[in-house]
């Protein structure tokens, strides 16, 4: 890194970030903090959406995972968060927006009771700080192998997420979406130098298959094809029988021969767990409802989630590729030129690209999409679970009856509590792939939450099952997660083999929480039809909803029609993509 790359790192982050403060002395109210007035449009909606949904954890921690698992992980952008997107707009999130609801967590108080509210709120703050857990964890590395500055790498993450906290503390939803939308300006321009940089010098697609081929005949299928089986081998050959036998208690067959064991997963299956956390990434994520409910018209939120998913279509194919393209350089985990001390994964393949192929001044402008990348989720998250906890857990469970100021400041002040929390998952993430480690936990907690969420929404499902339903799928979750440990150390299998697969899991997740959901509702009845709508019993959260419900939004546009549209085409050619073109 030379002056004129810091230069570039400093000098595009540091103008954001001031713009940001400069925002954040318009931000008056509660209403303002966390809805940012309703007032804004729909390209700055759509831009923050995708600046928030491609953050520094796409394009390191996914790029480690698609080093892995190849373009199968494709089907997570291409299909599942754009659905969830167009399905959260003109579904589910909308109800929401017209009863002038300030979290999704709130809507589920008005469809299932406080229960399920509170544990929403919970469940996402478990989920969304492991995200700023993975984003410290790719700026340490970003910092490590394309600076060789791993002694004061940590120091960086934490002046990034200081630098974050300020403007978002300050300015709340609209500092953060007009950020968003500025930086994600940098972030495709940077992801688009590095993509054409790396893609040329191996010789296009062309180039990528030979050098697979040449390394290992089978790996080109399962690199470059959605629809492959993926088979998972494990060394077992220092493992005693005993432990053999134990690992086998979680499934695959061994090969005596060659000392390993091997677990086969039908393409199918993976196909629909990334489908689902995808879609449970658009859905339950505040993060992004958050953006739709600051939105000033239906028609806007609805436009929204078309620009952004169009973005992401294209994005998708430029920054996931570079684990793909990685993988064509170093085929296996131990050519990756690295300290050992970071080869324990693939996630460094996106900084040692970084490093090896771009010059003065494109190293900085990448890198400065890199932080800009972090920045955009720093500060949306950490606004969004501030949020959920002042409203959903602190307001309505703890402390009702304050003045609009004292919530405002609360918020503020649970920003930076929460970003710096983040950072008790690094040492976690550091031994295991930070994607897998997140699809792990995402099966477990947040398919749930998905599902109460869309059997709220298209079904008449009873009040009482949304908590119940919560209660079992959760259960279910923990237990898988705790099934490998079981058979491992113990030897005991506490789960039959397919329900403790983890990508049988997602599937499993939902038929558990739908299933007691139903019952519940075939033995209590089904809800009446109608609008959901929600009061609150009083106190500042009473107050601020009647807040919220008395700015009036511009006249709605006329065209109802064009958005869903535009919606539906957006997600065939996900899935043109995804199960035709690449399969």
């Amino acid at each position: 890194m030379t002056a004129v790359d810091w230069t570039l790192v400093v000098g595009l982050n540091g103008a954001i970030i001031v713009y940001g403060l400069f925002l954040g002395r318009e931000t008056k109210s509660s209403s303002d903090w966390f809805l940012a007035g309703r007032r804004l449009p729909w390209w700055i909606v759509g831009l923050s959406l995708y600046a928030t949904a491609i953050d520094s954890s796409d394009l390191v921690a996914d790029s480690g995972g698609t080093y892995s698992l190849g373009m199968s992980y494709f089907v997570t952008n291409w299909v599942g968060t754009v659905a969830g997107w167009i399905v959260a707009a003109n579904f589910i999130v909308l109800p929401m927006y017209r009863a002038g609801m300030y979290t999704n967590a709130e809507y589920l108080e008005a469809r299932f009771g406080p229960s399920a509210r509170l544990i929403s709120a919970l469940v996402q703050v478990q989920y969304r700080t492991l995200v700023l857990g993975i984003i410290a964890t790719t700026i340490y590395l970003t910092a490590s192998v394309v600076f060789d500055w791993q002694a004061g790498a940590w120091w960086m993450v934490v002046a990034i997420a200081v630098l974050a906290t300020l403007y978002t503390a300050r300015g709340g939803l609209r500092s953060v979406a007009v950020t968003d939308a500025l930086q994600s300006v940098v972030m495709l321009l940077a992801a688009g130098i590095l993509f054409f940089l790396v893609w040329s010098s191996l010789g296009g697609w062309a180039g990528i298959q030979a050098r697979m081929q040449e390394h290992d005949a089978h790996l080109t299928s399962q690199m470059l094809h959605v629809g492959h089986d993926r088979f998972a081998t494990e060394n077992v050959t220092d493992l005693s029988p005993s432990q053999l036998a134990n690992r086998l208690l979680l499934g695959g067959s061994y090969d005596q021969d060659e000392g390993v064991i091997t677990k086969h997963t039908p393409a199918w299956l993976f196909c629909i767990q990334f489908l689902i956390a995808g879609m449970a990434y658009s859905i339950v994520n505040h993060t992004q409802s958050m953006r739709l409910l600051g939105a000033r018209s239906a028609w806007d939120m609805k436009m929204s989630v078309v620009l952004a998913g169009s973005i992401l279509l294209v994005v998708t194919f430029f920054n996931l590729m570079m684990g793909v393209m990685g993988r064509a350089l170093y085929p296996e985990l131990q050519l990756l030129p690295v300290d050992e001390t970071l080869r324990t994964s693939a996630d460094a393949i996106y900084p040692i690209l970084v490093r090896d192929f771009t010059g003065v001044g494109l190293k900085g402008l990448v890198v400065a999409g890199v932080l800009a990348a972090a920045f955009s989720t720093y500060d949306s998250i950490g606004s969004t679970l501030s949020s959920l906890l002042t409203r959903d857990v602190y307001a309505r469970f703890m402390v009702s009856d304050r003045d609009d100021h004292h919530y405002l400041l609360v918020g503020q002040w649970l920003t930076p509590v929460i970003v710096f929390v983040s950072f008790l998952y690094i040492p976690f993430l550091l031994k295991r792939g930070m994607l897998l480690f997140y699809l792990d936990l995402v099966s477990a907690f947040v398919v749930p939450l998905l599902t109460i969420y869309l059997m709220g929404t298209f079904t008449r499902a009873h009040r009482t099952s949304g908590t119940v339903g919560l209660l079992c799928g959760v259960a279910y979750g923990v237990w898988r997660l705790i099934s490998p440990l079981a058979a491992r150390h113990f030897g005991i299998a506490i789960l039959p083999e397919v329900m403790a697969n983890e990508s049988a899991s997602y599937i499993f997740s939902m038929l558990i929480t739908s299933g007691a959901m139903l019952v519940v509702s075939l033995r209590l009845g089904w809800e009446p039809r109608g609008e959901v709508l929600h009061e609150e019993r009083g106190g500042w959260l009473r107050e601020s909803q009647l807040a919220a419900a008395r700015i009036k939004p511009p006249r709605e546009h006329d065209d109802k029609i064009l958005p869903a549209v535009l919606g539906i085409v957006v997600i065939a050619v996900g899935c043109i993509l995804s199960f035709v073109i690449f399969w």
